[in-house]
């Protein structure tokens, strides 16, 4: 530490952050001020869809067929109400063949039909008041939303004798990314306040509680401009925003609060400035670089699948994480060199009569209690081993009965004009006309053979009807009504049952029920190679960290032991519709197939940010004394509360982003805070120490070549005089570490505080 009476000299990249505090503020805030600029406007480039496989055989039947038959893909639906009148009376039939007209003669629009060009009884409500006019709006969903924009106003109302709503698949995802867009503004506005109170309530100083906030920012809104960027090469879901929102704000703080925590705890031993600021970067500093690369790799590992709305998450994640561990790493540091003392201005806690050195003041020591809770968690550690794994387990059992869908209308609020036409679609319509599943055939075929295959899939298990074949050439459909729902289990098999139906021509089937069998067997091709990739990343990672062969172990199983609650609850709320009265969603049944994954990758990085956290400080304090249980202790009680508050700040944005009026962004936001909390309140504060009392010095074993290896590449939070070859640092288990000589006990005799009680005054969580 840089108390000591030797400090480790200040030099290499404290040197280059110091050397220009102003300068460096001053280009950090230019390229802000650019980034806001070149960031501008990204939403309005992004997508709302993305759950398909690009290369599966759904999607090339999709694009062929809105190639050949427009008309059998229709993406937008006017509803046409004709009130008592009825669909068949003559002033309304007149008014709606007008509307069809205009609306075959807008440009970017094909394909027009309705109930009044061929009766077809799919296209009229069942009451006989409503009937159907269905298009296709041309072109990627970009340009399918600009047209809608163009074309809503007109149609919208009344007209004469009947009243259009408007709806369709791209009428659903218009209303998806402007709700999305407003919800995120709203979420903005709700966490950035209550993020800067909590920030305050840590920290007491209204200076030090403003420093990390400035350093999300500066994440989110760099991330921002690196997907306008993306999104001129590739396409990116609108929903990567959340994400970039809530990461960008997390983990800066995250990072920002363990820099400025440690630099205070320096100041508060004696350090000047720049040695402060030198230690703290050798020791926080490469904990958050570390915790940034943990995170980092999680996110990455969604880039192997082939869905954009997966692969958006990995880009905005990387992003986002790699700035937020930039601004912390760089601009922080010029920060903190300029403010020097004064971070601590603005002590704020007296307002609620707690002062800077209350707690000292009452003889209460900082972060005793975090200290007690792991004493009596390793005096009972089989106890509170099993019975926090078990409950852990018991939460998770739930997602044993996930049911996987496809996103749809029921994701809007109930007010969505679009899912309010859907709404009276599925009620009131004999059939839906995105509900089928359409058979591509490709090939020259007689009359004869049409008629046989259409007879054999018309007798499969399932089908309630089959329409077809329309031809054109050698290339013609079938489309098959599915009994039951359109994305049901029943229509997922009879998914299989067509595509291994022979037949003389090439067949290519897609449909909703289509496209998440191909969704579902991209994810679970891939799946393994992704967890492979976390994981293995995971423990080498965490082992050039501790040294360990058996943390690394510890580290991936206890994370995925967090996340069982998140699971759980994904699976008994919004897919069975528990309290979804209170959240204000609709529940379908069925959870969107991509979001599991999703929230595993984001929430698993989380966990190993918080694991890395702990483990450092741990480790950092083993070498030192050598003292298994006394590191744990120590490491709890300088981190717990730390720990915490950050999880407590990321749920409090998390659940702002859960306000959400999207059904998927309220499920990611609140899972993804109960993770979070579970992992910092559960895990690390009970599981953890559970664990590492029960595996005693063995934690910290390795065998000779590792340690070996560890010794040349690995990396601590050590200051300078402890080594990673410390006192019973990767040795042999059993020995029996310093237990504190004179002049290395604190107070109250344990060994590793060397005399020095006021470091420890400024610890978060006291």
């Amino acid at each position: 530490m840089s108390a000591d009476n030797n400090p480790p000299p200040v030099g290499g990249w404290t040197r280059f952050v110091t050397a220009r505090p102003r300068l460096s503020l001053l280009l950090a805030l230019l390229i802000t001020a650019l980034a806001v600029f070149a960031g501008g406007g990204v939403a309005d480039r992004m997508g709302s869809g993305g759950w398909e496989d690009p290369a599966a055989e759904s999607t090339y039947a999709t694009k062929a067929l809105e190639r050949e038959f427009p008309a059998s893909q229709p993406n937008l639906l006017l509803l046409v109400d004709s009130g008592r009148a009825g669909v068949d009376d003559p002033a309304v039939a007149a008014e709606a063949g007008r509307l069809a007209k205009r609306l075959a003669a807008e440009q970017g629009v094909t394909g027009v039909g309705s109930y009044w060009t061929g009766r077809s009884p799919a296209l009229r409500a069942e009451d006989g008041r409503q009937a159907l006019i269905a298009a296709r709006i041309e072109g990627d969903e970009k340009t399918a939303a600009g047209t809608l924009e163009r074309l809503a106003p007109d149609f919208r109302g009344a007209h004469g004798p009947v009243r259009v709503s408007i709806g369709g698949p791209v009428a659903v995802q218009h209303e998806m990314t402007t709700i999305i867009q407003e919800d995120l503004l709203r979420a903005e506005l709700i966490a950035l306040p209550v993020t800067l109170v909590l920030l305050v309530m840590v920290f007491g100083s209204a200076v030090a509680a403003l420093l990390p906030l400035g350093v999300g920012i500066v994440a989110i809104l760099g991330t921002n401009a690196v997907l306008r960027g993306i999104t001129e090469v590739t396409d990116v879901s609108v929903f990567a925003q959340n994400l970039t929102t809530a990461l960008g704000l997390g983990l800066a703080i995250d990072y920002a609060l363990f820099i400025v925590r440690r630099y205070r705890e320096e100041l508060a031993a004696g350090a000047e400035v720049r040695a402060a600021i030198g230690t703290t970067l050798r020791t926080a500093g490469r904990t958050v670089l570390f915790s940034a690369l943990t995170v980092a790799v999680s996110l990455a590992a969604m880039m192997l699948f082939p869905q954009y709305f997966l692969r958006s998450f990995a880009y905005a994640g990387i992003a986002v994480v790699l700035l937020a561990a930039a601004a912390a790493l760089i601009l922080l540091p010029a920060a903190l060199m300029l403010l020097g003392e004064r971070v601590n201005s603005l002590d704020l806690r007296r307002l609620w009569g707690r002062g800077g050195g209350a707690d000292s003041a009452r003889g209460k020591e900082p972060g005793a209690g975090w200290a007690r809770t792991a004493g009596l968690v390793m005096r009972r550690a089989p106890v509170f081993a099993l019975a926090t794994a078990a409950g852990l387990v018991v939460l998770g059992l739930p997602f044993l009965d996930v049911k996987f869908g496809t996103p749809d209308d029921r994701q809007l609020p109930s007010t969505a004009e679009s899912h309010v036409v859907q709404q009276h679609i599925r009620d009131g319509f004999p059939g839906s006309p995105d509900g089928g599943i359409e058979v591509l055939t490709e090939g020259t075929a007689t009359r004869a053979q049409y008629a046989d295959y259409r007879a054999r899939i018309a007798g499969l298990p399932g089908v309630l009807r089959v329409d077809g074949p329309v031809t054109s050439g050698s290339t013609g459909y079938f489309t098959v009504l599915p009994e039951g729902e359109a994305v049901g289990e029943g229509a997922q098999r009879l998914v299989h049952e067509l595509r291994a139906e022979p037949a003389p021509f090439d067949t290519s089937v897609t449909g909703r029920a289509a496209v998440l069998e191909d969704s579902k067997a991209a994810i679970a091709d891939r799946l393994p190679w992704a967890l492979a990739i976390i994981v293995i990343v995971t423990l080498v990672l965490v082992f050039l960290l501790t040294g360990s062969v058996l943390i690394p172990i510890q580290a991936v199983v206890l994370n995925a032991l967090s996340l069982t609650a998140m699971f759980g609850a994904v699976v008994w709320v919004f897919q069975d519709g528990h309290l979804s009265g209170a959240l204000g969603f609709l529940p379908t049944g069925d959870i969107e197939t991509t979001l599991p994954v999703l929230m595993f990758c984001v929430a698993f990085g989380l966990s190993m940010d918080y694991g890395v956290f702990l483990l450092s400080r741990i480790k950092e304090e083993y070498d030192r004394t050598g003292d298994h249980e006394h590191a744990v202790r120590f490491g709890l009680r300088h981190t717990g509360g730390l720990i915490t508050a950050a999880a407590v700040i990321l749920a409090v944005v998390m659940v702002a982003i859960g306000t959400s009026r999207v059904t998927n962004t309220k499920m990611l936001g609140l899972g993804i805070a109960l993770a979070v909390l579970m992992d910092a309140m559960v895990v690390r504060s009970l599981l953890v120490p559970a664990v590492l009392k029960l595996t005693g010095r063995w934690t910290w074993w390795a065998p000779r070549p590792l340690r070996a290896l560890h010794d040349r590449f690995g990396i601590s939070e050590s200051d300078g005089g402890a080594e990673s070859g410390g006192p019973g640092a990767g040795g042999e288990p059993g020995g029996d570490g310093p237990q504190g000589t004179a002049g290395e006990s604190g107070g109250d005799g344990r060994p590793g505080e060397r005399g020095r009680p006021d470091r420890d005054k400024l610890v978060t969580g006291g």
